[in-house]
Order: C-alpha cells, then structure tokens, then sequence
C-alpha cells in the first residue's frame, strides 16, 4: 500500500519532476514544449517503479532473513491466505490503473491542437526522400515556398522557436514516419489519410538549433538513409528566412542570409554507389536514385 501512496500522490501527481541528467533515467531533454511533459511522465514513472522495487526487494530479503532455515523442523505450513491474495492482485491493478490514467492525459496534452497555430508546414515524404512546404508563404512564381532534398543534398526544414507550429504530413507511397528525436515524438504518415485528421500534430520549438531527422518506418531500400533536418532559429531569423525564400533565394542562400549554415550540419548524404556502378544511376542516403 506504500507504493501505491507514493505512487498517486508523489509520483504522479503533477509536480514538475526535475530536468537533470539524473532525474530523467535516459530520457534525452527533448527541445518542445511537448518533449517536458513526455519527459516528466517518465521520471515519474521511473520514480513509481523504483519505489515498488524497493518494496519488493525488502521483502524478499526480509523473508530470506526471517524465514531461512534453523534446522530439521519443519515449519508450519500455510495453504491460502485469502485476505494477502486479495491485496497482492488489487494493488498491481490500481498501479497499472494510476499509470494508465497520466499515460492518456500526457498523450492527449501532446497531441492537443491549437485552433490558430503561428504556422503550418506541410510535410510530404515519399521513397526516399522529405518535401517540406510553407503553404502560407507564396514565392515568386505564386507556388508556396518550399524545399526537397535529392540524392545530393539533404533537406533542411527551418523552424522557429516559441511559436507553435502546425505539421500536416502525407505520403505519396507507403507508410513514412516523421520522427526527430529530440522532439521526443514521432509521428506514422499513412497513404491515404487526409490533413487536417490522422496525420497532423503541433509542437512548439523552445531551443535553437540544429536536430537530425529520420524515418523511423521502414519504408524500402534506402529507408535508412532518408535522412533531414530541422533548423531552429529565431522568430526574427525565420521571417528573414521567409522573406529571403519568397524573394527566390534557395534554402542555402535564405540561411547564409541570416548567418546559418546553407547545407546540413546533423547529417550528410551518403554515396552508395560502388566501382561498378560508377557513371550509372547515383544514389544518395538523403533520398533514393535522381530524379
């Protein structure tokens, strides 16, 4: 009943757990809004779990002292105990009830959307690369800005912070999925599904940076290498960014503008080809053959 005590009113009763490398069991920082309260319903449940341990093992160790053999005689003997019985079975179930409970209230505070997000970007993966789309934000030639990595160049998709940020992912294939780490989120992009109902999340960005992105659904051949990455800027450095696109500069030439690197930092395109195949068809990690 110890455990159960701590655990519904310690562990997890909505304190803000704390955010050091200790306290987090593993769990990386995460750089949302999101990532903290993903983070916090870990620590509390490594907290829970550590705390039945400990009951566990102290009564194992105490029915090892107490109960160890002291010679021939044999000890009484105790068929049922119905009244243990009882509270060995309600207690694991209202554990697993308590962890249930702030499981669906996490799940469902991330996945929250807002009614107005700052911004939307599309997203659209195919095999095996990342189209990136700015639907609100026209360039010269009236299309929405955009950005597609090939063979030779991984996309990067310019984010900025402390703004919330609407994603609406489709596949033009087969299942993808969206995943940056340190997000602490991944999302599965089903062919098929419109925007606006399965495939759409919000985050909210609070660190600058450069953060690697993936495709955590195994999607084919070159699924591994269907790489990208999210820059975090500023909100300042992201309306030049913007402004510098829908002027019809390139990725490169908008972030050199704003003094970021132009090509990837997180990861890099891999060459696949072999000497045999050298002058054929190229492949790169960040997608799959040239278009």
């Amino acid at each position: 009943m110890g455990a159960l005590g701590l655990l519904g009113l310690v562990a997890l009763a909505g304190c803000e757990a704390p955010n050091n490398t200790f306290w987090r069991f593993g769990w990386p920082e995460g750089v949302t809004k999101q990532a903290t309260d993903m983070r916090e319903l870990w620590t509390w449940s490594c907290i829970a779990a550590l705390i039945v341990g400990i009951i566990v093992w102290t009564l194992i160790i105490w029915c090892i002292v107490r109960y160890r053999k002291r010679g021939d005689e044999l000890p009484r003997q105790t068929a049922y105990n119905l009244p243990l019985e009882i509270v060995y079975t309600v207690i694991p179930f209202l554990i697993i009830a308590v962890l249930f409970f702030f499981t669906v209230v996490t799940q469902n505070k991330v996945q929250e959307r807002t009614n107005n997000p700052d911004l939307t970007v599309a997203v659209n993966a195919f095999k095996w690369n990342w189209q990136f789309v700015y639907p609100d934000s026209p360039g010269p030639d009236g299309t929405p800005v955009n950005t597609v990595g090939n063979s030779e160049q991984i996309p990067i998709l310019v984010l900025p912070t402390d703004r919330t940020i609407r994603f609406e992912v489709a596949s033009a294939d087969v299942i993808h999925s969206f995943w940056v780490p340190e997000f602490l989120f991944k999302l599965d992009v089903i062919p098929g599904n419109e925007n606006g109902r399965n495939n759409v999340f919000d985050v909210t960005v609070n660190k600058e940076g450069a953060y690697v992105g993936r495709c955590a659904e195994l999607c084919g051949t070159y699924h591994a290498y269907m790489n990208f990455e999210v820059r975090a800027v500023s909100g300042d450095d992201f309306d030049a960014y913007i402004q510098a696109r829908q002027s019809g500069d390139t990725t490169a030439q908008a972030l050199e503008s704003i003094g970021q690197p132009g090509t990837s930092v997180t990861t890099h395109p891999f060459d696949l080809t072999t000497e045999d195949q050298r002058g054929a068809t190229t492949v790169g990690a960040s997608g799959g053959p040239h278009d």
